[in-house]
């Protein structure tokens, strides 16, 4: 079992000072919460299909278009994505019967939005023209719109006319803009706020309302391996030096974007979405430039420092060919929820080719991974915790024959209490007597998956 093993001086830790989680959720994407497990392991889902999101196909969109940034506003969902065609990237003889290349433009941040995060609309904004007319969904032209990276922002101190925030590359810098309406941009200043990178895919900022920070995750190259830094800034002006993202002892890969985010159930975690770029293979000749990617998923608790556990692809290129091509399967910088038990990611696919499209898949609430273990069982204790209300709210599944033991174990590793819960729920109420106190939860499995767990009065 990678990463943990069982604890062999028992009595030291028990001992432990207890971890204040308070009614945070806790996903299982690191070994924050885990004390030991015997017979079970972390395991990383990936997720389905579920439909084309939309398609680059208007005459400022095109074959190269990506970068793509969603986000929950209210009751509306937005995304922004640069629109552009280059025909240079794909071979003639590559196109299917009657495919045709939209000529080569210039780029766009392009801008569309849903009320579901499933239908999405591209409403004609009336702002920039293309080809003689303003009948087109384009928010930004210039040259921030190759890698224009939207946010709201959160922080109570932002004034109503930057209540949106974003950066875009300009020259060897990231500028600053602003938005009182999400549409309408301006730059905050001429001048680079940030200018020790590369910058040359989708760089990520947001507000982190745990630490009261802006947090900006860039691209940048370390011994010409591409790969992130991480800096912050109280007023998104002044910003510190970048540090150089630590992996830990796990190879060295081309991590070409990363899409960051605050997990929105649980913002105390920064997941993100790498593109794994393998730039030495090349599957077909469809276009003139070799390389295939996937997406690969990290967790990270101060954007510095990075738990890449999981080396496998989280979504690989699939069994359609145009997805063997380099730059596919970059995922969206955002995760909405659709349903009250799913949420979804948008995955870009087909890039170089006509059909450049982008998808939407979807996961379970909180499915990202889980301790998971077969029908002979296994089991995962936590480390000592402030038992700090009366229930548990558990995310589990389980097969017809399986379930979940909850023990509740004393400072001595005594069980104080056990229940057996079994089905498949996003919510599960687990009630367990009340009053602080710092327990062990034990979760015995079997043929069972746990996902998230959260202390509720």
């Amino acid at each position: 079992m990678r990463f943990l093993l069982l604890l062999a001086a028992a009595g030291a830790a028990y001992g432990a000072e207890p971890l204040r989680i308070g009614s945070d959720l806790q996903l299982f994407v690191d070994d924050y919460l885990i004390e030991s497990m015997r017979g079970a392991e972390l395991r990383l889902h990936s997720p389905q299909p579920a439909g084309k999101a939309i398609a680059f196909d208007q005459p400022w969109e095109g074959n190269v278009s990506a970068y793509v940034t969603v986000m929950a506003d209210g009751g509306k969902m937005r995304m922004y994505y640069r629109g552009v065609s280059d025909p240079v990237y794909v071979r003639p003889g590559a196109l299917k019967p009657g495919e045709t290349v939209i000529p080569k433009n210039r780029e766009s941040s392009c801008y569309a939005e849903s009320r579901d995060g499933i239908h999405w609309t591209k409403p004609p904004l009336g702002l920039y023209e293309f080809a003689g007319s303003k009948e087109n969904n384009i928010i930004w032209q210039g040259p921030e719109a190759h890698n224009f990276s939207p946010f709201k922002d959160a922080n109570p101190a932002a004034p109503a006319a930057q209540r949106y925030k974003a950066v875009g590359r300009r020259g060897k810098g990231l500028i600053a803009f602003q938005s009182a309406d999400a549409i309408h941009w301006s730059k905050m200043r001429e001048e680079p706020v940030i200018a020790d990178g590369a910058f040359d895919s989708l760089n990520v900022v947001f507000w982190d309302p745990r630490r009261e920070r802006y947090v900006a995750l860039y691209r940048d190259f370390r011994q010409g391996v591409r790969t992130l830094k991480c800096a912050t800034s109280q007023d998104f002006l002044q910003w510190t030096p970048g540090q150089w993202a630590d992996y830990g002892a796990t190879p060295s890969e081309q991590l070409y974007t990363n899409a960051t985010q605050p997990y929105f159930r649980a913002p105390q975690m920064y997941l993100a979405f790498p593109k794994r770029f393998v730039p030495e293979r090349q599957v077909f000749d469809d276009v003139p430039e070799a390389g295939v990617s996937e997406a690969v998923f990290m967790s990270s608790r101060d954007g510095v420092h990075w738990d890449r556990r999981f080396l496998e692809a989280f979504i690989r290129p699939g069994r359609d060919r145009r997805d063997w091509v380099h730059r596919n399967r970059m995922v969206a910088t955002g995760i909405l929820p659709t349903a009250a038990d799913e949420i979804s990611l948008y995955v870009s696919r087909h890039y170089n080719f006509p059909s450049a499209h982008l998808e939407r898949v979807v996961l379970r609430t909180d499915g990202f991974v889980s301790v998971h273990a077969g029908y002979a069982g296994g089991e995962m204790t936590t480390k000592p915790i402030d038992l700090e209300g009366a229930n548990l709210a558990l995310n589990f599944s389980a097969s017809a024959a399986g379930g979940v033991r909850v023990d509740l174990l004393d400072p001595d590793g005594r069980t104080l209490e056990s229940r057996t819960v079994y089905g498949d729920k996003i919510e599960q109420i687990v009630p367990v007597k009340s009053g602080k106190r710092a327990v062990r939860l034990r979760f015995v499995l079997r043929d069972a998956d746990l996902y998230s767990l959260r202390i509720k009065d």
